[in-house]
């Protein structure tokens, strides 16, 4: 299909305002629940074809993230469309203040590879709900995930409403040649950097969901053995490649060596000896990121793993110790299942660290102590993250899962969706039975008077 004649005919079906109504909406929602529904087990396929995801992995990190997303806002939809009563300042009154909702119109999603269903359908819920159309571009590394994305939505929808392009077809610089009111990607920092320039050109409204070095502290005062496991559980889901892993981790000196023997000890617990052999360990997605990532460990001092099966594209989880700041490890996000060790001693030194480097997606603190984490909080600016867990923050439709400077801007799920895919329109209505004149002119000494009496 012709991208430019597809954008324009989205434009006319919204210029339609069918995609408006709230019984629209409700609708649309419905059937594309159904539809994942359908294809739940093509799905999981795809997923283990392209990343090797087990089919538990792919059920609880793309298909129940979608449902439980659409589930959540179908019950809200309703409330969150109608008109926002404001306060109004008293120099206005009489009147009455309100925000409306209205939808941004031609949404175009860029969704990336490493959960190619989930982070191209969960955006999707949140243009359909707010009313909109939307283009999505899913990525051409995920190829079975992405055939069957074009199959679950092209065949099920009419294209002016939604569609998904095929990335073999359309180059980014065509895709990104049409005139958009929103681009809502998820990707890398280098590769957001570019939306945001081309979208520039035409004042095209930006999300930017992307990524970074989410640092992992554990203290003294940590439960060590669930601080391993869920530290493990997060690293290793998708085999590291997700955008809030705990990409290093920061331990405080005096429990070092004895949590790391605790992280070994949970690896194989989780994986076995072999994990390269575990059928529920996931690979990595291209050569060209599986030579990467083999790159990273060479040369350095690994007291675990380190382990790799070229033709399987599989790297076992790996531990590497005495890591500083200046390591190639600590460059630009690992994206794999490489456990960078660092260490400090004092909470102050390491917030001093982590300040000044750029701001991360994510942050995770294991720790007993309040005041800990709530200075860690207050001091270092991250996009979300857990205490005493890695990843949970992502799976709530109740908090806004979202970036900040390198790591993205804007966010998104549950009612962050709707807001992020409408246009907040302030309205003030006044009442025309009471009009005082003291706004008008002439002014004078008078009027100026009572202008800075009344607003004192």
């Amino acid at each position: 299909m012709n991208l430019h004649n597809l954008v324009e005919a989205q434009r006319e079906y919204f210029y339609k305002d069918e995609t408006k109504d709230l019984s629209f909406r409700l609708f649309m929602l419905n059937k594309l629940e159904e539809i994942v529904d359908l294809y739940e087990e093509d799905v999981i396929e795809a997923l283990y074809l392209d990343l090797g995801k087990s089919g538990f992995e792919a059920y609880s990190t793309e298909i129940f993230m979608i449902k439980e997303e659409i589930r959540y806002i179908k019950r809200n939809l309703k409330y969150w469309m109608e008109p926002e009563r404001e306060k109004t300042p008293i120099i206005s009154m009489p009147a009455e203040s309100f925000t409306y909702y209205e939808p941004l119109g031609v949404n175009l999603i860029i969704s990336p590879w490493n959960y190619p269903i989930q982070l191209a359908l969960t955006p999707l819920v949140g243009s359909i709900a707010a009313g909109n159309t939307s283009i999505i571009k899913p990525s051409s590394k995920s190829k079975n995930s992405t055939e069957l994305l074009i199959e679950m939505i092209n065949n099920n929808f009419p294209n002016e409403f939604i569609y998904v392009v095929d990335p073999e077809e359309i180059s980014r610089e065509e895709l990104l040649y049409e005139k958009y009111d929103h681009i809502f990607f998820t990707g890398s920092p280098k590769s957001g950097r570019n939306i945001m320039e081309a979208a520039a050109k035409n004042l095209i409204k930006v999300t930017l969901e992307l990524g970074g070095k989410s640092p992992c502290i554990v203290d003294e005062t940590a439960n060590l053995k669930v601080a391993a496991k869920r530290i493990v559980w997060g690293k290793l889901t998708n085999s590291g490649q997700t955008c809030i892993a705990p990409d290093y981790l920061a331990l405080k000196n005096s429990i070092k060596e004895e949590f790391i023997e605790i992280l070994k000890d949970t690896i194989n617990e989780f994986y076995g000896d072999n994990p390269l052999e575990n059928p529920e360990y996931p690979k990595i997605i291209d050569r060209k990121h599986f030579d990467k990532l083999v790159e990273l460990i060479r040369d350095q001092e690994i007291v675990f793993g380190g382990n790799y099966d070229s033709e399987k594209l599989k790297i076992s989880p790996t531990i590497i110790d005495n890591v500083n700041i200046e390591n190639k490890l600590m460059k630009e996000e690992i994206f794999g299942p490489i456990f960078p060790i660092l260490t400090f001693n004092e909470l102050d030194g390491l917030i001093y660290t982590l300040k000044r480097m750029e701001k991360p997606l994510a942050l995770y603190y294991f720790t007993k102590d309040q005041d800990s984490y709530k200075k860690v909080i207050d001091s270092i600016s991250f996009g979300g993250g857990c205490i005493n867990d890695t990843l949970s923050h992502v799976a709530s439709s109740y908090l806004e899962f979202g970036g900040v400077g390198n790591s993205g801007m804007g966010g998104y799920h549950g009612k962050y969706s709707f807001i992020t895919f409408s246009n907040r329109k302030s309205v003030m209505v006044r009442n025309t039975n009471i009009d005082p004149d003291i706004k008008y002119p002439p002014y004078g000494d008078t009027k100026y008077s009572l202008l800075k009496k009344f607003t004192k």
